[in-house]
């Protein structure tokens, strides 16, 4: 029997590294469109992977690569836009499920997986979750696609843009850390179990049509994750929480830096608490990762990437 075929939309990010390596190791053939495919070889060692260079927000182009999919799975989303007036967030939230909802019907695919947010929601106080919530209910409303969406607290793991990369800003932080919306409360995921889930749910009927919430095992504040990474890595770092009025004025002047380190929407987005109010894992038996039993594994002074770093450092190259 020929191996079915599965389209990734975002494929080359954190979570879609991940989730085509499970993929591949269950035997799927693993489609990943990408604008820039030489950026991304080293995903071709995976074995039935394959990089096709394409535009995600060509329709045609959606259309011809959908089909004989099995299914298709978007991951694709941005934290933040290089404008301010969430144009950026709708193209690539909204415009782009509409796009694949309508490729998806003219190609034949009838299974549609769609990565959204924890607390996406109309009302929501951020451009990040409105199109997040918007595209959700465009995907779920389209029933003969079968779809089935994810919303996942923050998710960890090595090469992550949360654990790993406060970390690097530990490390480069003199003394103290001045730290916005301290007491935003998250549940992080770890990437494997979240892969895990999509994957279970490819076969899984009574995921059709269904939104599930994907949470860690334990709940923390924004401080208490940054004061673990201290210890995690030996620092001698003061992390200081912010007030409200502060947290926003950073925010305010950050997201005018380049490559838009923290911003507006990303502080509206923080007003809410990241945890769920009913854990999706289960319905896939799976139990979230403890984030302490992973992080330590891929972070911290006794790691092999510290080790290099260590190393780095002496010989004057920063890491």
């Amino acid at each position: 029997m020929p191996r079915a075929t599965i389209c990734l939309l975002g494929g080359t990010g954190f979570v879609g590294r991940h989730l085509a390596a499970r993929l591949a190791q269950r035997d799927y053939n693993v489609k990943i469109l990408t604008r820039a495919p030489e950026r991304h070889y080293d995903l071709v060692v995976l074995p039935t992977v394959t990089l096709v260079e394409a535009d995600v927000q060509n329709a045609a182009v959606l259309t011809r690569e959908f089909a004989g999919c099995k299914a298709v799975i978007n991951l694709v989303g941005i934290l933040n836009e290089r404008g301010h007036r969430g144009l950026g967030f709708h193209q690539a939230h909204v415009e782009l499920a509409g796009k694949v909802i309508a490729a998806c019907r003219a190609a034949g695919a009838t299974r549609l997986l769609h990565m959204s947010a924890l607390n996406a929601a109309r009302d929501a106080p951020s451009h990040y979750l409105r199109t997040k919530a918007e595209a959700a209910e465009r995907v779920l409303a389209a029933g003969e696609l079968r779809a089935t969406v994810f919303e996942p607290s923050v998710i960890f793991g090595p090469g992550d843009s949360f654990t790993t990369r406060f970390t690097r800003l530990l490390r480069r932080t003199p003394g103290i850390l001045p730290l916005a919306c301290a007491n935003a409360r998250f549940a992080p995921a770890w990437v494997g179990d979240v892969a895990e889930a999509l994957l279970r749910s490819l076969d899984d009927r009574t995921s059709f049509g269904h939104r599930y919430q994907l949470c860690g095992a334990r709940s923390y504040t924004l401080r208490e994750l940054l004061r673990y990474l201290v210890r995690l890595e030996g620092l001698h770092r003061l992390v200081i929480g912010l007030p409200r009025r502060l947290s926003w004025l950073q925010a305010a002047l950050m997201e005018w830096l380049p490559g838009k380190p923290f911003s507006l929407d990303n502080y509206r987005s923080l007003q809410v608490d990241n945890v769920c109010s009913h854990n999706g894992f289960a319905a896939f038996g799976i139990e979230p990762m403890v984030l302490e039993a992973v992080v330590p594994t891929y972070l911290g002074r006794f790691t092999a990437q510290a080790e290099l770093d260590k190393y780095r450092r002496m010989r004057g190259v920063a890491p």
